[in-house]
């Protein structure tokens, strides 16, 4: 069994439509997700957390929030530098992140059941694995070439980077001010596809075999 806290009504909806047959497949049972509705503390999520592995003390728990989203500072954030990689970023939040679970839920704790994950930048950043599927998704074909432009800068849509500025969202609502993650976000990650997306995020990819291998060895 496994729980994921997301951070969302958007990421909820995208976890029951595109990973939810997935991990069935692969023998994963998902039970309800807990949603954080946005409020990203550190202190809450851990709690959340912790709350959901001593409850089902037999479940896995992950997590699928945000790195942009982050509402207050995380274990060795210190650590951070603004322009280090996004690989090392999430490894860094990561690893600090599982400790901390790792550390309140005691000696007896099979550690193995938590997984920390952490979106890079954010939602969003997934979308632009396909520029033309992202603006059908939205019914604006005419954002397709502006969505190109912007994949076409970074070497994965995962790194598309967190400034207020300049966050996928931010670019996003730069060219639709009308844009809506809970109903375009979700259109926009159905017509894409998980596969598609997978494909293009590696950072993605890797949680989601971690999660698939959560069924065992297949017959």
């Amino acid at each position: 069994m496994l729980c994921i806290v997301a951070e969302g009504q958007t990421e909820e909806t995208f976890i029951e439509e595109l990973l939810r047959p997935l991990l069935a497949d692969n023998g994963v049972v998902l039970l309800p997700s807990i949603q954080m509705s946005g409020n990203v503390r550190y202190e809450r999520l851990k709690s959340l957390v912790v709350k959901r592995l001593k409850e089902q003390s037999t479940a896995f728990c992950t997590t699928f929030i945000d790195y942009y989203g982050r509402r207050n500072m995380f274990p060795d954030e210190e650590r951070v530098g603004e322009f280090d990689p996004a690989v090392r970023k999430k490894t860094i939040l990561e690893s600090a992140f599982y400790a901390d679970v790792e550390q309140e839920m005691g000696r007896r704790f099979d550690a193995r059941r938590f997984i920390p994950y952490i979106q890079m930048y954010e939602f969003e950043g997934l979308l632009f694995s396909d520029p033309d599927g992202f603006a059908r998704g939205l019914y604006k074909p005419e954002l397709a070439a502006p969505f190109r432009g912007i994949r076409a800068q970074f070497p994965t849509p995962e790194d598309i980077n967190n400034d207020k500025a300049t966050a996928p969202s931010k670019r996003v609502l730069a060219h639709f001010p009308g844009y809506d993650k809970v109903a375009g976000g979700t259109l926009a990650a159905l017509t894409i596809g998980l596969e598609q997306i997978r494909a293009n995020c590696p950072l993605f990819d890797g949680w989601v075999k971690t999660l698939m291998q959560l069924g065992g060895p297949r017959a």
